[in-house]
């Protein structure tokens, strides 16, 4: 069985002359499913970068399914992983066909260079209709709401049967419909005997499906807490991190928050 661990040790990051990350340690196990949870500015979208093999650290070791940073062609590791997030929503040229789009997700690149066979568009198709996007498959990218935008990220992040998918604020924009239809799929995925292994950048304890079951807590750079959800998602550890009176809770296997009364 390929080896589907995450270990990152001592990692910093500095940009700039900045630091943006500072001493970060973490290993993430083959049945586990992360939330990494903090505050604008705290270093969460360069840590799932780093892992995705889109930055380099500045020192410290870094290990992803198995295989050592230094030690591998990154270009090859990250046909192992699936990414969603704006950075690379952004990139995408408007007249781009989602059906194209999806399929570009098997060569890791933004475009088809390779010449794809009937079967790659045939398992597109498959995994628009399962995300609910095989409607808008002849329009081009630029004229497709947010939330359509990201079911196609996530469709093209599938389709090369990735053992690592990282979401990065997959929610972000989309309305409550939307938003809740999109987590449910992402719960189910998690839920697949033999499926990717995730990790997802929130602001929001509301986006914590059952599924996840862990969370990692960053505050400037730094990890504040990491562990199992119960043991983490705490009054006290949330507080700490945002630096403000949280109070937090779960019903029905959902989690919330809000900002505790002072006084």
């Amino acid at each position: 069985m390929e080896d589907s661990s995450i270990s990152i040790e001592n990692v910093r990051f500095v940009r700039n002359r900045r630091l943006i990350l500072d001493e970060i340690s973490w290993k993430v196990a083959p049945s586990e499913n992360w939330i990494v949870l903090g505050a604008n500015g705290s270093g969460k979208t360069t840590l799932l970068q780093i892992l995705a093999g889109y930055l380099w650290p500045t020192s410290g070791a870094v290990t992803v399914l198995g295989e050592r940073f230094g030690e591998v062609d990154l270009r090859a590791l990250r046909r192992k992983i699936g990414w969603v997030g704006s950075f690379l929503q952004a990139q995408v040229p408007p007249s781009q066909k989602p059906l194209e789009f999806i399929v570009s997700g098997k060569y890791a690149s933004l475009g088809i260079f390779d010449k794809p066979e009937a079967a790659d568009f045939e398992e597109a198709a498959k995994l628009a209709a399962t995300l609910e996007v095989d409607r808008i498959l002849d329009l081009p990218y630029a004229v497709l709401s947010h939330g359509e935008k990201q079911r196609l990220l996530i469709a093209r992040a599938l389709i090369h049967k990735p053992r690592l998918l990282i979401l990065d604020e997959p929610c972000g924009g989309l309305d409550l419909v939307s938003r809740e239809q999109l987590l449910a799929t992402l719960d189910g995925m998690g839920r697949i005997p033999g499926g990717p292994a995730m990790i997802m950048v929130t602001h929001y304890l509301e986006e914590i499906m059952p599924a996840f079951t862990h969370v990692f807590l960053m505050k400037s750079g730094r990890c504040a807490a990491k562990g199992p959800k119960d043991s983490i998602l705490r009054r006290d550890l949330l507080s700490a991190t945002f630096e403000i009176p949280i109070e937090a809770g779960h019903e029905n296997g959902r989690y919330w928050s809000r900002i505790a009364k002072r006084g």
